[in-house]
């Protein structure tokens, strides 16, 4: 079959209106990809998106509709967790580009899940990728570590560059070029209890329970006994993928702990999910943002997507230290980085804020987004697109590639998805899970009746 040369970007989540990180991420890769060569954006059951790419609509990952496509294409491109439920990407001739800047394992920990079932899931990913990206030298070196246990650092890799960077490069989270524009208003003077001249603290995106927002609201509560026209705000409560409803987050707590501290819909307000397009309107009526988390291993690794919308917005920032995003804040100047859990520090980060004028940071603000338009930061990618090739190793080793001990492990993994694909459509159209969710289910589902 001859090949049209499209650069694939396969989404496991939600493009559309409503999206997360993740569906941010890939949208905005497809279309700076999209400036130099044809790209198909691939996105799961539920989206709806225009670009100027083409777009696949996928049910699960044996839709033929995806698997003409990956036989087509020039680059693929999938999220690392998603590799296993796609097996038309497992004999692909196609260079495949493994994105691993979401820390899943340390966030399946947060959520309750199989930690075990995942790692096994994720070894046809670092066996299976030809060029590695992430979304911070952190995360780097975590990817190495991950790549050397699996064998992928060897003599081959190392020959074709000792910096390793043709294996795993950074490729983070970007900003639009053209700055933001208010369209319309959406939150002052709009919402019930904010008036047009009270000042929005905004916590951007959800209230998952790797994040702190608890502190968020103990320093409001510090804020108010100064100044009554602080509203903290969390628009993003209700993940806009409907699949994920069931991921816990921190939005019962945050809600009775307003409600104890008598802020609930006076000084702590809550809403769903902004609009995409909505978005560049409520960075623009917000006054500072916030970005908080505990000390994990998440927050080491991690990459806030919603920091970059502040940074495009030059909306200053709060956030705590110890993140990839925070070190951003602290190098160009954007604000100011408290301690983990600090909500005193936070309040007199927020009165400081307040009284400084936003034209004072205009400077920093443009300083960084010039570094970090999606342009800038997706050059290791577009330059692997413009140049693609395939593993040295897997050439040189083909199925010896890889620690043996994985690699027997794989092969039980992948014997028993294939049994279970079956049963996976199945369920997809009864109860309409991504897939890598559905397969998790079945893995409890198989490991009970193994415990009868």
């Amino acid at each position: 079959m001859e090949r049209d040369e499209h650069i694939l970007i396969i989404s496991h989540d939600i493009v559309g209106e409503q999206m997360a990180g993740p569906g941010i991420r890939y949208f905005h890769l497809a279309r700076v990809l999209g400036r130099e060569f044809p790209v198909t954006l691939a996105v799961p059951e539920g989206s709806a998106i225009s670009g100027d790419f083409s777009t696949i609509v996928y049910g699960s990952g044996n839709d033929d509709q995806l698997e003409r496509a990956i036989g087509n294409a020039r680059v693929v491109m999938v999220p690392a967790v998603h590799v296993i439920q796609i097996p038309a990407l497992w004999n692909a001739q196609s260079p495949i580009v493994i994105d691993g800047y979401d820390p899943f394992v340390v966030e399946t920990l947060y959520l309750g899940g199989d930690v075990s079932a995942l790692q096994r899931v994720l070894t046809k990913a670092y066996l299976l990728g030809d060029f590695f990206i992430c979304a911070s030298e952190r995360q780097r070196d975590w990817w190495l570590g991950l790549l050397e246990a699996y064998g992928r650092i060897n003599l081959y890799t190392f020959g074709e560059d000792p910096s390793l960077r043709k294996l795993v490069d950074v490729v983070p989270f970007g900003l639009p070029a053209e700055p933001p524009r208010a369209t319309r208003p959406v939150i002052k003077g709009i919402w019930p209890g904010i008036g047009p001249e009270d000042k929005v603290v905004l916590w951007g995106g959800g209230l998952w329970p790797w994040l702190d927002p608890l502190t968020a609201i103990r320093a409001v509560a510090r804020v108010w006994q100064q100044r009554q026209d602080v509203r903290l705000v969390f628009p993003g409560t209700r993940h806009p993928n409907p699949w994920m409803s069931g991921i816990p987050t921190h939005n019962e707590a945050a809600r009775r702990l307003a409600g104890e501290l008598g802020l609930l819909n006076k000084a702590v307000f809550f809403g769903e999910w902004v609009p995409y397009e909505d978005w560049p309107n409520v960075l623009l009526e917000s006054d500072v943002a916030l970005t908080l988390h505990p000390d994990t291993l998440e927050a080491h690794l991690a990459f806030r997507s919603r920091v970059l919308d502040y940074i495009w917005a030059g909306l200053p920032i709060i956030a705590t230290r110890g993140e990839a995003t925070s070190d951003l804040v602290e190098r160009y100047r954007l604000g100011i980085v408290v301690d983990y859990g600090d909500d005193a520090g936070v309040a007199n980060a927020i009165l400081y804020l307040l009284e400084t004028p936003k034209e004072a940071w205009q400077a920093q603000f443009e300083s960084a987004r010039r570094d970090l338009t999606w342009e800038q930061v997706a050059r290791p990618l577009i330059e692997f697109c413009r140049h693609p090739r395939r593993a040295p190793d897997k050439i040189a080793l083909g199925d010896r590639l890889g620690n043996q001990y994985y690699i027997h492990l794989l092969e039980i993994q992948q014997k028993e998805i294939i049994r279970l694909r079956e049963l996976e459509q199945i369920l997809l159209r009864y109860h309409r899970m991504v897939p890598f969710r559905v397969y998790f289910w079945l893995k409890r589902l198989k490991n009970r009746s193994k415990n009868k």
